[in-house]
């Protein structure tokens, strides 16, 4: 007895993870001999009791910001000590003895006295008793429970409702039984007997439920993964201002005299507003009970996501798939993990798998469990059992149980079209279920499904509502013929079938020896020892690990997701990862965590091939994907690429439209990681390497691992990484292998992408392509977008698909410059990337050194190890874009595009495209070329003269006058790009502007100019910065100016306007004899500050600026090096001086956008979101917010989410206008002759 009243806690479902409240209230109690009247204090004795009497109950609103309060430390507070006085309770069987706690008088108390000397000092208490007020509160991350108790004497029932204080929040009410044979609480703590037998029974069921959420977390993989639920245990304060926390509902006491009480009395017809503040353990709890939801709610997703992703892949394994969901299911009914609403999901899946096997009798059982369990089933469900009945031979018994499912059907008002309509049907599935459907009804008759509606919501876009005449443009006209675009689809669906493509190398190699001979002849003969380690090590560890689940079966397990492929495939997966970390960096590897769920990915998707192949989805698609490209090089209806596609597939009977818009088999992070631990954990205890292997002439074989782990420090933590050993490197090295392995996802394609229609499908033919660029623990934002209507999201869709449509090809004259550049050694002035061989070596210390020379020598080191790693790096990046780009020449590809979380676009393939550096974008031209027509040869010259970037203010005319006195460098530049003057090398985009020389010289020579066909994109400024976005919201005239908002004679170039601005600053400085200004005499240049002004607006601090503008004097080698730093201080302070005197503003509504990104989420709990102008629905995905992170993140989110609209906006109207059309950002690229019209777009 005694341990039970000493219980401090006691862990019931609805109140774990919640602080028990103290209760300070005091309580009266009366002597039953002398009705003298006390006060005493809850004891913490019984809080476990009362928890189960005061219980919190929360929304079920999963957005993470919350978090951040529950680390807020609470603050020690010295209490009172509390003086007590001894009492005996003295009754007609017994007498108890007791205490009282002991209080002071104060000058109220006395009043009482006075005006009412009837009263005994006990009494004077029952004038303040406590009670229940409800007062208003804003705070909408917090129930709070109103008491409201109903005690019967008869059946012993307590009643507890929660009241909803939020109309955004459902009512949530909870009713809780206490076997109490007396009428009151006071009574049960009076008989130790019922409080011990109620304790006993809280404990027993606790123990319960506690056993089964421990069994969940604690099996394979069913941890709670909080990382892919968008919260974190990882958390930081909360700071809640005063005013926004209005009321809570809260126990306070009355009025504690008559003269309040008749004050309140008189203004009971005002409604009061209390003001309160939340203490620093209040807030702690709240936080503590979001968090607790948060928990609950990520288990509960987690849950249904790995058991419904073990269902698909157990249907190989029926009888382990059904004890599994009865399992679960059971499980479900006992654990505070409620039953998903779309737990029929589960149950589908297992009958499907039964339906293929015709096993009638298991679908009865589990069609028993969802009658039973008021689960109520879907069209699919039905669909099942008549697929079953159908794989069943013709009798009246089967025939009788197919009219009874009839009627059941019937019974839940589903129809025969329902059936069809609304279910999912691979294979052969569809053809059993119409002709069990026509067992019942001869005459139905499948209907196609009804063709979405394909106009915008968006009213931006009305006038492309109303004017649909205007068919689409094919890209790629006359430019290939059908036959040679299937031939190029079906040579792009090897590709994606193989996973992996080799591309050759362009790095300059001597011709193999007889040492690199010996060293392929080595590496070839250790793989093929690999390859049987592998599959023999494969198969033991599935053994075991059967043998490990043969007696916990229905528990989720790795096991069947290692079955879904053949043991070869895991091989050549294996050989992959192993080839890809012997060939890593020697300073950097990715964190094991991302090596595991990148491998078990690898799995996953081939896996999902392999089901495409097996149910016939493939076939559909190749074959519709066929017409597809016939249309796309004749266009005779639709006005996109998104309605073709829609057509095509709606047109189709319904079993091959639910085919190709089936969603891919989505495996959690847990379950990636489960997988790809499994398969490294082969290639660490299995894959050894003989270290003795690259000595000559050595007879003994010394086998080691080939992989160890290391620990590196990621910020304040270590991570463990896998690092090869080092012979296993060398010999790697050695081999110099003649072939770079790209991922296929990586490429880009041979053949059109498939047009984007909704969130899942679209990109490459069957590999994965995520139409928004998130990590796995980001999944708010696909909440969100899963419930935003399809039709709100095809601008988004649409100007993905258009920049997808253009096709491309290599510049193959500048290629061959760069790829001469490169293997001879790097630029650094052409930003063409040095080996990492050409670092210098550090300097040796020696004896002689003291020790701040020693230091120093340790630091240049450091120094050059870190610049050496970087120079590896880059040669890296620059090697892979150069191989693909000499893989590609003289061939026609396709980038299709997706987008990151704010809608900005980007290239599925990282390696080789239009974005990125100057040598990047020089290497890439439209592979269909349109005549130059009356202008376009005038543009290519203002282009040109605006890559050099030395005459951004002038006039369109002065440009074209001064590309007319450049003439001859440009006829230099073009015939001898590095044997002639190299006029080119100067501009500050050289390789772009060597690119342009080449084709101005081409048109120049032509006979007619304006019949040349010229594959060279002209680029135009989108929009010049985040400052004219800025300039436009705040109606900042002055700086709408300088950023050409307004419209000019004379265009303006905001960075030359703030370099002025900072060079006046700097000639007052340097009169008033300012060192540092004086230093800096000439080189307050318009590149200097440049990217600072840029990125100012986009949250770049001083720390950040001062680093960019450093960059730019480190490059100037006549900048002293000594006044680097000093300077870029000096430079970065007179910019942002600059940027507020130009802008007045923009510092106030960035100011303003900070103050809403700080409200929402460090008040209001909630994650910063907004829609952009076309539909595009944002959530920052920030899992671990912090006040600093958010404030200063949202602003230019904002800003980037606004001038991603600009661009698609201008790319739907260009595609209804049949041009060109690509963009990078906020650059617009398109033919010299359709110039005018993609302005006349943009604007």
């Amino acid at each position: 007895m005694y341990r039970l009243l000493k219980l401090k806690r006691l862990y019931s479902f609805n109140s774990q993870v919640v602080t028990t409240p103290y209760f300070s209230q005091p309580v009266k109690h009366s002597c039953s001999f002398c009705n003298h009247s006390f006060l005493t204090k809850h004891s913490n004795d019984f809080n476990g009791s009362e928890n189960a009497l005061f219980m919190r109950f929360q929304s079920t609103n999963t957005h993470t910001a919350i978090q951040n309060a529950a680390k807020v430390k609470k603050k020690k507070t010295k209490r009172s000590k509390k003086k007590y006085a001894e009492l005996v309770e003295v009754t007609e069987t017994s007498s108890n003895q007791t205490k009282a706690s002991v209080s002071r008088l104060k000058p109220n108390d006395l009043s009482q006295l006075v005006e009412q000397p009837d009263i005994n000092l006990g009494q004077l208490y029952n004038l303040k008793k406590p009670s229940t007020t409800s007062i208003e509160s804003p705070m909408n991350f917090m129930h709070t429970n109103a008491l409201c108790s109903a005690i019967s004497s008869d059946s012993g029932i307590a009643s507890y409702q929660t009241d909803e204080l939020h109309s955004d929040y459902e009512t949530v009410s909870m009713v809780k039984e206490f076997n109490i044979l007396e009428s009151s609480k006071y009574e049960m703590l009076k008989n130790p007997e019922l409080l011990e037998e109620a304790l006993d029974d809280t404990i027993d069921e606790t123990e319960l439920k506690c056993k089964i959420i421990e069994d969940i977390d604690t099996s394979i993989l069913e941890h709670p993964e909080l990382e892919g639920q968008e919260s974190s245990l990882e958390i930081e304060e909360i700071n809640y201002d005063e005013s926004s926390i209005e009321t809570m509902s809260t126990i306070m006491p009355l009025a504690k005299n008559e003269e309040k009480e008749n004050r309140s009395k008189k203004t009971a017809a005002k409604k009061p507003t209390f003001k309160t503040n939340i203490k620093p353990h209040q807030r702690e709890a709240m936080a503590k009970v979001k968090l607790n939801e948060l928990e609950k709610s990520a288990k509960e997703e987690c849950l249904f996501r790995n058991l419904q992703s073990y269902l698909e892949v157990n249907c190989g394994f029926l009888n382990r798939a059904y004890f599994s969901l009865l399992y679960y299911h059971s499980r479900s009914k006992h654990s505070r993990i409620a039953v998903p609403t779309n737990e029929i999901v589960l149950f589908n899946t297992v009958l499907l798998g039964f339906a293929k096997k015709g096993n009638i009798s298991k679908m009865e059982e589990l069609y028993k469990i969802l009658q039973k369990d008021n689960i109520f089933p879907n069209p699919q469900t039905f669909a099942a059992f008549f697929e079953c009945i159908s794989r069943l031979p013709a009798s009246s018994e089967n025939k009788e149980l197919l009219k009874n499912y009839v009627n059941e059907m019937n019974h839940k008002e589903f129809s025969f079209r329902d059936i069809i309509q609304r279910s999912t049907f691979v294979s052969d599935q569809k053809d059993m279920v119409l002709k069990a459907i026509r067992r019942v009804d001869p005459k139905f008759r499948l209907s196609k499904p009804d063709i979405p509606d394909t106009c915008y919501s968006c009213s931006l876009l009305n006038e492309l509502n109303l004017n649909k005449d205007k068919t689409f443009r094919s890209p790629a006209e006359d430019l290939l013929g059908k036959s040679e675009l299937q031939r190029l689809a079906k040579k792009q669906l090897d590709i994606e079938l193989n996973n992996y493509i080799h591309v050759k190398t362009i790095e300059k190699r001597k011709e193999p020896n007889e040492t690199i001979l010996q060293y392929r002849e080595k590496l070839e003969a250790v793989q093929k020892g690999w390859q049987k380690t592998i599959l023999e090590a494969f198969h033991k560890k599935v053994k075991i690990l059967r043998a490990q689940h043969s007696q916990t079966f229905r528990n989720i397990n790795v096991y069947p997701y290692l079955k879904v492929l053949d043991p070869q495939d895991y091989v050549e997966i294996l050989m992959m990862e192993i080839r890809k970390l012997a060939e890593g960096s020697e300073t950097y590897s990715p964190t094991t965590g991302h090596l595991y769920r990148d491998l078990g990915n690898q799995v996953r998707r081939r896996y999902e091939i392999k089901y495409k192949k097996t149910t016939g989805i493939l076939e559909k698609v190749e074959k519709m994907y066929a017409d597809y490209c016939n249309w796309y090089l004749d266009p005779k209806d639709c006005t996109n690429t998104r309605e073709k596609w829609q057509h095509l597939i709606y047109g189709n009977p319904v079993d091959v439209m639910c085919m190709l818009i089936i969603e891919e088999k989505h495996w959690t992070p847990a379950v990636l990681t489960a997988v790809g631990k499994f398969l490294y954990s082969v290639i660490m205890k299995d894959i050894k390497i003989d270290v003795n292997l690259t000595k000559c002439n050595s007879k003994t074989e010394n086998l080691l691992p080939a992989f160890y782990t290391l620990y590196r420090s990621h910020g304040r933590f270590f991570k463990e990484e896998i690092k090869p050993h080092p012979i296993l490197g060398r010999l790697y090295r050695g081999a110099a292998q003649e072939t770079l392995v790209f991922d296929v996802t990586t490429v880009p394609m041979v053949c059109p992408p498939v047009p984007w229609i909704s969130i899942n499908n679209g990109g490459y033919l069957v590999a994965k392509a995520d139409l928004i660029r998130l990590t796995s623990a980001s999944t708010q934002q696909w909440q969100v977008l899963k419930k935003t209507p399809q039709q709100q999201l095809y601008p988004s869709f649409d100007s993905l698909n258009q920049l997808g449509t253009i096709p491309w090809t290599v510049n193959e004259k500048v290629l061959d410059v760069i790829i001469e550049v490169f293997n001879s050694g790097g630029s650094n002035r052409l930003d063409i990337p040095e080996p990492p061989s050409s670092c210098p070596a550090p300097r040796k210390v020696t004896p002689e050194m003291s020790k701040a020379e020693k230091y120093q020598v340790f630091r240049e080191k450091m120094f050059l190890r870190r610049h050496k790693a970087d120079m590896y790096s880059l040669w890296c990046d620059a090697l892979y874009r150069l191989s693909l780009a000499n893989h590609f020449r003289k061939q026609i590809f396709w980038l299709p595009h997706n987008m990151d979380f704010r809608g900005r676009v980007y290239p599925c393939a990282p390696h080789l495209n239009h974005l990125g550096s100057d040598m990047a974008r020089s290497l890439l031209c439209f592979a269909k070329g349109e005549p130059l027509g009356p202008k376009g040869l005038d543009w290519l010259k203002i282009h040109l003269v605006n890559l050099t970037g030395l005459k951004k203010r002038d006039p369109i005319d002065e440009r074209l006058q001064y590309a007319e006195i450049l003439m001859p460098e440009i006829i230099d530049s073009a015939e001898n790009p590095l044997t002639g003057r190299m006029w080119w090398a100067s501009s500050e985009e050289p390789w772009q502007t060597l690119a342009c020389c080449v084709a101005i010289v081409e048109a120049s020579k032509s006979e007619n100019p304006e019949n040349y066909i010229c594959h060279f994109p002209v680029h135009q400024d989108g929009s010049c910065n985040g400052l004219q976005h800025y300039a436009a919201l705040g109606r900042d005239k002055a700086g709408a100016e300088s950023v050409n908002v307004t419209p000019a004679v004379r265009p303006q170039d905001v960075y030359s306007c703030v370099a002025a601005l900072v060079e006046r600053e700097r000639s007052n400085d340097a009169a008033k004899g300012v060192k540092v200004a004086q230093v800096l005499e000439g080189y307050v240049l318009r590149k200097v500050i440049k990217q600072t002004v840029m990125t100012t607006v986009y949250g770049v601090t001083r720390f950040g600026g001062r680093l960019q503008i450093a960059r730019q004097l480190k490059d100037m080698e006549s900048f002293p090096r000594e006044y680097i730093w000093q300077g870029s201080s000096y430079l970065v302070g007179k910019t942002f001086d600059s940027l507020q005197e130009m802008f007045t503003s923009t510092k106030e509504i960035q100011d303003w956008f900070t103050e809403c990104a700080r409200l929402i989420s460090l008040v209001c709990g909630q994650n910063v979101e907004w829609v952009t102008p076309l539909g595009l629905p944002i959530v920052q995905p920030y899992s671990r917010p912090n006040k600093k992170l958010v404030k200063n993140a949202f602003p230019p989110n904002f800003i980037h989410s606004l001038d991603s609209s600009h661009m698609m906006l201008t790319s739907i109207f260009c595609e209804r206008a049949g041009i060109t059309f690509v963009s990078v950002h906020d650059c617009f690229w398109t033919h010299p002759s359709t110039v005018d019209i993609m302005n006349k777009g943009r604007q």
